[in-house]
């Protein structure tokens, strides 16, 4: 059985009292429900905070992981971060083609393998954000879609390396939009990538966490987290409030289950 995992984006978004506040009330509600031994909790702070928020948590369950790699080594990237130096400030995870990313800053198919590529090398779980646009969902194109970008991000990869991903789908259009996909179309999706996943062995599709996101919220994560494929969700706005990121992961630690 997979465990669930909730995993908390805060974008750019965060200062310092602020951070150690949220991290302050969202171990004490961690501990005082005991809800990491049913779900695993992640956050993705902005980079200059990742050496605080991993300081901060460094006795706890709760793990911490970055927004973005770089690509390329150590070398002339100026505003870059390598996964070496995320494993070394202590990150264990990394969000790879986030639509976000796609959208604004160029990382294309290419480079999103490439940079799932990096973070497997340098021992980073990647997750991998996977997602229609609204018209691309208007036109019935979100399976193949989602299969694209899925193919295009493992191509060259070997068993034992798909194995270490984590994948995340997020339809574009429910992103910060306050609109979300119904449990019964997110669940369509995640199926088609655990089939997709199955593809390499039914032992990684039983393996493989597929989180959701796109506007998760305290009301409506019970009913996608009961879905069966949904294994957790990649949280936005609501990781910023310790209540309610507390409260999906409550969800989330009931899962299939309620």
């Amino acid at each position: 059985m997979r465990k669930t995992l909730v995993a908390g984006n805060w974008k750019m978004n965060g200062r310092v009292v602020q951070n150690d506040e949220l991290v302050t009330t969202v171990l004490a509600g961690l501990a005082e429900q005991a809800l990491t031994e049913q779900v695993d909790v992640m956050v993705f702070p902005p980079s200059v905070y990742i050496a605080q928020v991993e300081a901060a948590t460094r006795e706890s369950a709760l793990s911490v992981g970055a927004q973005n790699l770089c690509e390329f080594a150590d070398g002339a990237y100026t505003g870059e971060l390598s996964a070496e130096m995320l494993v070394d400030v202590g990150c264990s995870a990394v969000l790879i083609g986030h639509s976000e990313r796609r959208a604004m800053f160029g990382d294309d198919e290419q480079r999103v393998a490439e940079k799932v590529k990096a973070a497997l090398v340098a021992g980073l779980t990647p997750v991998l954000c996977l997602g229609e646009s609204l018209e691309q969902r208007d036109a019935e194109q979100t399976l193949s879609v989602v299969t694209e970008q899925f193919k295009s991000a493992v191509a060259g990869l070997k068993l034992p390396e798909i194995t270490r991903l984590v994948l995340a789908y997020e339809p574009v259009w429910a992103i910060g939009t306050g609109r979300t996909a119904t449990p019964e179309q997110a669940q369509e999706v995640h199926a088609h990538l655990r089939v997709l996943l199955a593809e390499y062995g039914q032992s990684v599709a039983d393996t493989v966490r597929v989180l959701y996101g796109g506007s998760v919220n305290a009301d409506n994560a019970a009913a996608l987290f009961a879905q069966q494929d949904i294994d957790g969700g990649l949280i936005g706005g609501a990781s910023l409030k310790a209540k309610d990121f507390l409260a999906i992961c409550q969800a989330a630690a009931v899962g299939r289950d309620g």
